[in-house]
């Protein structure tokens, strides 16, 4: 999920509508909300977050060591002035990145996972098995052959093997796939998309790498 920052009604609620075409869940706040909801915001709630975009707001240059001091997902900063100044004042504020507008979402999406990338100094791509996985958004393989699947398919086995080695709820999973604030999505969506991307796993690999148990959740392993 993207959380997108911004004082501007028309700017979150245009950032959020690009992602959502992309098929990335994302939110917008204000940045008071946004202040009190990062401070107050579970773990597994924040832990869903893939990168946070802030754009024009009085406090603009305090929030990203506020969302530092709960999370380490990427801080990207849109820049509304092609001012050095303001561009160095943006990163002494503590942010990843600044980008001018107007940005393509696949263009920030790229960014944050390349910061997520130099922040845990691994490749592009995470094995487990045969299946590997890449964080730029490329269908996965097997044994060294491309294995194509479905959006939301794809980005439960990404997140799975994210968590290689630990289990990971249905909560969880769906608020990393759909977003926390999306209302219109039934939570029990998940376990029809795990029921399809098991099915073809077991087709592919002869065997099931996904476990399950009840209340418990999913963990993915390969031994």
């Amino acid at each position: 999920m993207i959380v997108v920052v911004d004082e501007r009604e028309l700017v979150k609620n245009g950032y959020t509508s690009l992602f959502g075409r992309e098929g990335i869940p994302s939110t917008g706040f204000d940045p008071a909300e946004f202040t009190e909801w990062v401070n107050t915001a579970a773990d597994g709630d924040l832990h869903a977050v893939e990168a946070f975009l802030i754009g024009q707001g009085d406090c603009m240059l305090e929030l990203p060591r506020t969302i530092r001091d709960r999370s380490q997902a990427p801080v990207i900063a849109v820049s509304d002035q092609p001012s050095l100044d303001a561009t160095l004042a943006l990163f002494d504020s503590g942010v990843d990145d600044v980008v001018r507008k107007p940005v393509h979402p696949r263009e920030i999406l790229a960014r944050a996972a390349a910061i997520r990338r130099r922040l845990k100094a691994i490749a592009n791509h995470t094995d487990v098995g045969q299946i590997r996985v890449f964080s730029d958004g490329r269908d996965p393989e097997i044994a060294g052959e491309t294995f194509p699947l479905p959006r939301r398919e794809r980005r439960i086995l990404e997140y799975l093997v994210a968590n290689r080695g630990r289990r990971v709820s249905k909560t969880q999973i769906f608020n990393a796939i759909y977003g926390i604030f999306d209302e219109e999505v039934e939570e029990n969506v998940v376990e029809s998309h795990i029921s399809k991307l098991r099915k073809k796993l077991r087709k592919k690999l002869g065997t099931d790498p996904i476990d399950s148990k009840r209340f418990l959740g999913y963990c993915i392993d390969w031994n």
